[in-house]
């Protein structure tokens, strides 16, 4: 075969070089038949399109052409022409053709319209479909414009462990990570496992969050951010929950909460205007197969003012929609943790735009929260969006030692973990802010897919950990 540079499908088809000698390679999407012609639809994962290839059936050995089946692997040359067709602009005149994989009938994506549910149990295949191909493209897409917005601003990227002692919310529903023999651990006199002969010589477990780590960077280098993977033990099998996600969360010395708001709702438009800037090829194909009203929606946010609300008010809202006869699953009183359908209701039906929520009840919120003059309060901030609640949460954090040591002490947190941590007030105390957001939920949200596990290439839930 002769040797030909490579051209990415992409890249192809925006070409007007007609005549040219080309090679592309990629995967058979479909392929049809006659007796004088054959038409491979070919995909490199470059684009959501597929690259036409004309072959003259005559011209090339029977028995190689029984193996361009569904999903075999393909490198071809040929002539660049101009499509006569519709759908595309070019096409490629097949002159060579070397199967570099074959694929025979047990193939599991030969069938079009199989279920989500169907492609979790072949995950390992999934991102060679059209839906798929498109979220993990918009998904890079979406990674790399995080970065770029902090680094515009000049955030440093500040990697925080992923094995820690301490567990950040407080809920205990950590992944434990141990070297000690599972079948015969030490244990003391009061029958507690002794950790001195473990590997890090103390309990340690899968990070819940880098925050707390990452208020100690912000308050050396002014401000940072993180992104990386992290874990919650938790058994929720829901369309929203993940046991291994990602997170980004920035810290920002000197911001109030009001800071905090401003800076939530500039970087998530900034992401979802990036989203319709550079991906829109991959969002119009899943407006068009997914959720009809995505584009739509997406446009929503960027042109809309967010609505800022105290909680307090919230409730009011929410009881006076029960009193007119809406029905909520769960109850809406003072002081309870809003429910997802509560915080849609906000968004979705009375306000009709993004909400951040503010100054929750202290019970139900972090200990490192700044408290209010209330005392019954924190300045906590939500960022509630349509079809997904909670996309983004975060808090002014309390820079006060005495305050936060007697929250501490309150919630019967161990000082052992928290020494270090209590430093950062001891020392030069400043006030900060900042917030989580968990990458798949905004994935979700620029992807119109209905369930978090359609987001990440491997989802990790309650008894899943293929792949």
């Amino acid at each position: 075969m002769k040797t030909i540079r490579r051209t990415r499908i992409s890249d192809l088809l925006k070409s007007t070089a007609y005549g040219t000698e080309v090679n592309v390679r990629g995967w058979v999407r479909t392929r049809r038949s006659s007796k004088q012609v054959a038409f491979v639809a070919l995909n490199d994962g470059s684009t959501i399109s597929n690259v036409q290839i004309v072959i003259d059936v005559e011209k090339f050995d029977e028995d190689m052409l029984k193996l361009l089946t569904t999903g075999a692997c393909l490198s071809i040359n040929g002539l660049l022409v101009e499509s006569i067709g519709g759908g595309q602009s070019v096409e490629i005149q097949a002159t060579e053709i070397e199967v570099l994989g074959e694929c025979d009938n047990t193939y599991p994506l030969q069938k079009k319209g199989q279920t989500m549910e169907y492609m979790r149990t072949v995950a390992h295949l999934r991102p060679r479909t059209n839906t798929f191909g498109a979220v993990f493209r918009i998904r890079h897409n979406m990674a790399y414009a995080i970065h770029k917005f902090f680094h515009d601003k000049g955030f440093y990227y500040f990697h925080t462990p992923i094995i820690t002692a301490s567990d950040c919310e407080g809920a205990g529903q950590m992944f434990q990570v141990t070297t000690m023999n599972l079948y015969d651990l030490k244990k003391d006199d009061e029958g507690s496992i002794k950790y001195d002969s473990d590997f890090f010589g103390k309990q340690a477990s899968l990070t819940v969050s880098g925050q707390l780590e990452g208020e100690l960077a912000a308050t050396a280098l002014g401000a940072i951010y993180t992104f990386g993977p992290t874990f919650r033990a938790e058994n929720s099998n829901t369309p929203r929950h993940l046991a291994e996600f990602w997170m980004i969360e920035p810290e920002v010395a000197f911001n109030d909460i009001t800071d905090n708001m401003d800076l939530a709702e500039e970087f998530i438009k900034y992401c979802v205007q990036w989203a319709l800037d550079h991906c829109m090829e991959d969002i119009t194909f899943l407006n068009n197969m997914i959720d009809k009203g995505l584009i739509e929606r997406l446009r929503s946010i960027v042109d809309t003012e967010f609505v800022r609300l105290a909680y307090t008010d919230g409730i009011k809202i929410l009881e006076e929609a029960v009193a007119g006869g809406h029905k909520f699953e769960f109850p809406v009183y003072w002081g309870v943790d809003l429910a997802s359908e509560h915080e849609r209701y906000l968004v979705e039906h009375h306000f009709k735009r993004p909400v951040i929520l503010t100054d929750y009840p202290k019970e139900i919120k972090a200990f490192y929260m700044k408290q209010n003059e209330d005392g019954k309060t924190v300045r906590a901030m939500d960022v509630l969006f349509p079809k997904i609640g909670e996309i983004i949460g975060g808090s002014e954090r309390e820079a006060d030692y005495g305050k936060l040591l007697a929250r501490i002490e309150e919630l019967g947190i161990p000082m052992k973990d928290m020494w270090w941590y209590l430093d950062t007030r001891r020392y030069g105390s400043c006030p900060h802010s900042g917030f989580g957001l968990g990458f798949e939920r905004l994935l979700l949200f620029v992807t119109g897919m209905a369930n978090i596990r359609d987001v990440i290439p491997f989802p990790r839930t309650p008894n899943n950990a293929e792949f």
